[in-house]
């Protein structure tokens, strides 16, 4: 349930109303938007007549009975208004939200050594990405496969954000090392695998990162935003929800299957910004691009795109990355598409790739 205050009502009024709903046994959450005040009302709200709160002040405007499962991660939370994540990175601050630019998340799949992280992260920053994704801790389908580097891997990406500016995504597996990982990263993100792992959810809700949370391999959109519920309901409202490919029937051309319909279905669901990763949704690098332009048009508020300078030799998920030099001339398309849409800002325009001394190094090495 939520209570929709009235333009101009003062935080007094505000705060008795607050207290005289905690009386009855129910958490409050207050959520300021740009033109509302809305308290929402968290607990069993079955036994509250609706009138009776709306008699607690001359004040209130409106009391709505949420009816979705996921109270928190729900539109009508916050009275149809999109939330936005705002992150600090060294660069300043980066905003994913509906109506801000989009956001370009980019590297390799696993951080493997040193030279090769720092100059792909110089390459990405050139050609307008904000954040390096790398991966410490790889949850892989086959026990023998390359499981990344841990907390080694942490110190180099602590390192490649200190040379560019960049913001860091890297996904926590355990709980054991989510101190460690939130250290470094300036997103948490939750991989697909782990989306229903609720103890990790609770625990990565308890901390004060913005979370980036994937969906599940088979969840459906209702899954997946009870899990970002979990968070939300930890204390944590920083979260970005990223469709990553869903499996389904057809495996033979794709990895994955991207659901772009899940982007204007959950415009209708949730006030939590989006993005896209086209990457792991196709497993192959060829279709990357066209995915992320539809992606784009579809009204996506971020995009995740692997780059590997040489993807024949990574260690995990080659076909699907896109080479340093692919990447450049695939943002300078996006770059195109994403102003049409008015949602690209010069202060992340693409800069040329062959003033990056970094890049021409690795590209010499590899």
């Amino acid at each position: 349930m939520i209570i929709v205050m009235k333009p101009a009502t003062p935080m007094a009024e505000i705060e008795a109303i607050r207290v005289e709903i905690q009386q009855r046994n129910l958490v409050t959450e207050i959520c300021t938007g740009q033109h509302k005040v809305v308290i929402g009302l968290i607990g069993d709200t079955s036994e509250i007549d609706q009138q009776q709160i709306h008699n607690l002040s001359p004040f209130i405007e409106q009391v709505i009975r949420i009816k979705k499962p996921f109270k928190r991660a729900s539109l009508e939370f916050r009275y149809g208004e999109q939330s936005e994540v705002v992150v600090s990175t060294p660069n300043g601050l980066v905003t994913f939200g509906q109506n801000h630019p989009l956001v370009i998340v980019a590297g390799p799949c696993s951080v493997e050594n040193e030279e090769m992280i720092i100059a792909t992260a110089h390459t990405v920053k050139a050609s307008g990405a904000q954040f390096l994704r790398g991966g410490a801790y790889k949850p892989r389908t086959s026990p023998y496969a390359f499981q990344g580097h841990g907390e080694s891997a942490l110190n180099l990406l602590a390192k490649a954000r200190e040379a560019t500016g960049l913001g860091i995504i890297t996904e926590v597996m355990d709980a054991a090392d989510l101190d460690k990982v939130a250290e470094i990263a300036d997103v948490i993100q939750i991989g697909a695998r782990n989306m229903q792992n609720f103890s990790l959810l609770k625990k990565v809700g308890a901390t004060n990162k913005p979370v980036l949370l994937k969906r599940g391999l088979s969840a459906t959109i209702e899954d997946w935003l009870m899990s970002a519920e979990y968070i939300l309901a930890a204390g944590n409202p920083n979260v970005i929800l990223c469709e990553r490919g869903i499996r389904t029937f057809d495996r033979q051309y794709t990895r994955n299957t991207l659901d772009i319909s899940a982007i204007p279905v959950l415009r209708s669901l949730t006030h939590l910004p989006i993005m896209i990763d086209p990457s792991h949704a196709t497993g192959i690098s060829e279709f990357v691009p066209t995915m992320a332009m539809a992606a784009i048009a579809a009204g996506t508020d971020s995009l995740m795109i692997e780059v590997h300078p040489n993807p024949a030799k990574a260690l995990s998920d080659g076909p699907q990355s896109l080479t340093l030099e692919r990447y450049t001339e695939v943002m300078r398309e996006l770059a195109t598409l994403a102003k049409f849409f008015g949602r690209w800002t010069e202060k992340f325009a693409y800069h040329s790739i062959h003033d990056n001394a970094a890049h021409q190094i690795l590209k010499a090495k590899v």
